[in-house]
Protein backbone atom coordinates (compact mmCIF):
# COMPACT_ATOMS: atom_id res chain seq x y z
CA UNK A 1 0.00 0.00 0.00
CA UNK A 2 1.34 3.43 -0.95
CA UNK A 3 2.12 5.95 1.75
CA UNK A 4 -0.70 8.39 2.38
CA UNK A 5 -1.32 12.12 2.70
CA UNK A 6 -0.16 13.21 6.16
CA UNK A 7 2.60 10.59 6.37
CA UNK A 8 6.21 11.60 6.74
CA UNK A 9 8.00 10.71 3.51
CA UNK A 10 10.57 7.95 4.01
CA UNK A 11 14.07 9.35 3.59
CA UNK A 12 16.36 7.81 1.01
CA UNK A 13 19.74 8.16 -0.64
CA UNK A 14 20.03 7.32 -4.35
CA UNK A 15 22.48 8.01 -7.17
CA UNK A 16 21.31 10.27 -9.96
CA UNK A 17 22.00 9.91 -13.66
CA UNK A 18 25.38 11.65 -13.18
CA UNK A 19 26.49 9.50 -10.24
CA UNK A 20 25.78 12.16 -7.62
CA UNK A 21 24.22 11.14 -4.34
CA UNK A 22 20.78 12.65 -3.74
CA UNK A 23 19.20 12.50 -0.28
CA UNK A 24 15.56 13.42 0.18
CA UNK A 25 16.39 14.92 3.57
CA UNK A 26 18.68 17.48 1.87
CA UNK A 27 15.55 19.29 0.65
CA UNK A 28 13.82 19.48 4.04
CA UNK A 29 13.38 23.04 5.18
CA UNK A 30 14.54 24.22 1.73
CA UNK A 31 12.12 23.13 -0.99
CA UNK A 32 8.92 21.27 -1.65
CA UNK A 33 9.50 18.04 -3.58
CA UNK A 34 7.57 16.32 -6.34
CA UNK A 35 8.71 12.70 -6.07
CA UNK A 36 7.73 10.85 -9.21
CA UNK A 37 8.15 7.08 -9.62
CA UNK A 38 7.98 5.67 -13.15
CA UNK A 39 8.45 2.14 -14.55
CA UNK A 40 11.29 2.36 -17.09
CA UNK A 41 13.30 4.78 -19.18
CA UNK A 42 12.88 4.61 -22.96
CA UNK A 43 9.26 3.46 -22.82
CA UNK A 44 6.53 5.44 -24.56
CA UNK A 45 4.35 6.62 -21.67
CA UNK A 46 7.34 7.28 -19.37
CA UNK A 47 9.19 9.27 -22.01
CA UNK A 48 6.06 11.30 -22.73
CA UNK A 49 5.49 12.10 -19.05
CA UNK A 50 9.11 13.02 -18.35
CA UNK A 51 9.39 15.20 -21.46
CA UNK A 52 6.19 17.03 -20.50
CA UNK A 53 7.78 17.74 -17.11
CA UNK A 54 10.94 18.94 -18.88
CA UNK A 55 8.89 21.30 -21.02
CA UNK A 56 7.11 22.70 -17.97
CA UNK A 57 9.97 22.77 -15.44
CA UNK A 58 9.40 26.47 -14.56
CA UNK A 59 6.00 25.52 -13.12
CA UNK A 60 7.95 23.65 -10.43
CA UNK A 61 10.93 25.95 -9.91
CA UNK A 62 8.58 28.97 -9.71
CA UNK A 63 6.82 27.18 -6.85
CA UNK A 64 10.05 26.54 -4.89
CA UNK A 65 9.84 22.85 -5.76
CA UNK A 66 12.43 20.23 -6.66
CA UNK A 67 11.38 17.53 -9.11
CA UNK A 68 12.89 14.07 -8.48
CA UNK A 69 12.11 11.21 -10.89
CA UNK A 70 12.83 7.64 -9.70
CA UNK A 71 12.94 4.42 -11.70
CA UNK A 72 14.43 0.99 -11.23
CA UNK A 73 16.80 1.49 -14.17
CA UNK A 74 20.56 1.60 -13.64
CA UNK A 75 22.33 4.93 -13.27
CA UNK A 76 24.03 4.34 -16.64
CA UNK A 77 20.73 3.76 -18.42
CA UNK A 78 19.34 6.92 -16.86
CA UNK A 79 22.38 8.92 -17.97
CA UNK A 80 21.83 7.98 -21.63
CA UNK A 81 18.07 8.49 -21.34
CA UNK A 82 18.47 11.93 -19.72
CA UNK A 83 20.99 13.05 -22.35
CA UNK A 84 18.86 11.76 -25.23
CA UNK A 85 15.72 13.50 -23.98
CA UNK A 86 17.38 16.67 -22.60
CA UNK A 87 16.13 16.03 -19.06
CA UNK A 88 17.74 18.55 -16.70
CA UNK A 89 16.24 17.37 -13.41
CA UNK A 90 17.59 14.44 -11.36
CA UNK A 91 16.76 10.95 -12.60
CA UNK A 92 17.33 8.70 -9.60
CA UNK A 93 18.28 5.05 -9.84
CA UNK A 94 16.46 2.66 -7.49
CA UNK A 95 18.33 -0.19 -9.13
CA UNK A 96 20.13 -1.76 -6.20
CA UNK A 97 18.99 -3.00 -3.83
CA UNK A 98 16.42 -3.41 -6.57
CA UNK A 99 13.31 -1.36 -5.87
CA UNK A 100 14.14 -0.68 -2.22
CA UNK A 101 12.92 2.93 -2.25
CA UNK A 102 9.93 2.11 -4.47
CA UNK A 103 8.93 -0.54 -1.93
CA UNK A 104 9.24 1.92 0.96
CA UNK A 105 6.72 4.17 -0.82
CA UNK A 106 4.44 1.23 -1.63
CA UNK A 107 4.70 1.58 -5.41
CA UNK A 108 6.84 -1.43 -6.41
CA UNK A 109 5.09 -4.07 -8.53
CA UNK A 110 6.68 -7.35 -7.47
CA UNK A 111 5.34 -9.24 -10.50
CA UNK A 112 6.68 -6.74 -13.04
CA UNK A 113 9.89 -5.88 -11.15
CA UNK A 114 9.39 -2.13 -11.44
CA UNK A 115 7.68 0.85 -9.88
CA UNK A 116 4.18 1.80 -10.90
CA UNK A 117 3.35 5.45 -11.63
CA UNK A 118 3.31 6.92 -8.14
CA UNK A 119 3.62 10.63 -7.43
CA UNK A 120 4.09 12.19 -4.00
CA UNK A 121 4.12 15.91 -3.31
CA UNK A 122 6.05 16.69 -0.15
CA UNK A 123 6.07 19.99 1.66
CA UNK A 124 9.24 21.55 3.06
CA UNK A 125 8.89 19.54 6.29
CA UNK A 126 8.89 16.24 4.36
CA UNK A 127 5.20 15.55 4.92
CA UNK A 128 3.17 14.02 2.08
CA UNK A 129 0.54 16.60 1.04
CA UNK A 130 -0.80 15.00 -2.15
CA UNK A 131 -0.42 11.68 -3.92
CA UNK A 132 -1.66 9.74 -6.90
CA UNK A 133 -0.80 6.19 -7.98
CA UNK A 134 -1.61 5.04 -11.51
CA UNK A 135 -1.16 1.68 -13.14
CA UNK A 136 1.66 1.02 -15.60
CA UNK A 137 -0.18 2.08 -18.79
CA UNK A 138 -1.88 5.17 -17.31
CA UNK A 139 -0.12 8.53 -17.71
CA UNK A 140 -0.50 11.17 -15.01
CA UNK A 141 -1.82 14.71 -15.54
CA UNK A 142 0.75 17.47 -14.97
CA UNK A 143 -1.96 20.02 -14.17
CA UNK A 144 -2.89 17.96 -11.10
CA UNK A 145 0.64 18.43 -9.71
CA UNK A 146 0.55 22.16 -10.25
CA UNK A 147 -2.85 22.49 -8.58
CA UNK A 148 -1.61 20.49 -5.59
CA UNK A 149 1.55 22.61 -5.31
CA UNK A 150 -0.57 25.76 -5.29
CA UNK A 151 -2.24 24.54 -2.08
CA UNK A 152 1.05 24.40 -0.13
Amino acid sequence: MAIQVGDEAPDFELKDNHGRTVRLSDFRGEKNVVLLFYPFAFTGVCTGELCELRDNLPQFSDRDTQLLAVSNDSMHTLRVFGEQEGLEYPLLSDFWPHGNVSRSYGVFDEDKGCAVRGTFILDKTGTVRWTVVNGLPDARDLTDYVKALDTL
